[in-house]
């Protein structure tokens, strides 16, 4: 069985955000306005998303 993933896009700038929502970012693979990762939908990268929900978009792939 096929591994379920979520497609995350990152819509909000890092500036003036605090070091740990920048390294969230980072962490998420997204350090750039705009750009996209597939990755794995399990509760590590559900935890990380829900701290820079403000900053993302999160469709499932």
């Amino acid at each position: 069985m096929a591994e379920k993933t979520l497609k995350v896009t990152q819509i909000g700038s890092p500036i003036r955000r605090t070091k740990d929502q920048r390294a969230t970012l980072i962490g998420l693979g997204l350090n750039k306005m705009h750009r996209t990762r597939e990755l794995p939908d399990t509760p590590e990268v559900r935890g990380m998303i829900a701290r820079v929900q403000h900053m993302v978009r999160v469709e499932d792939a």
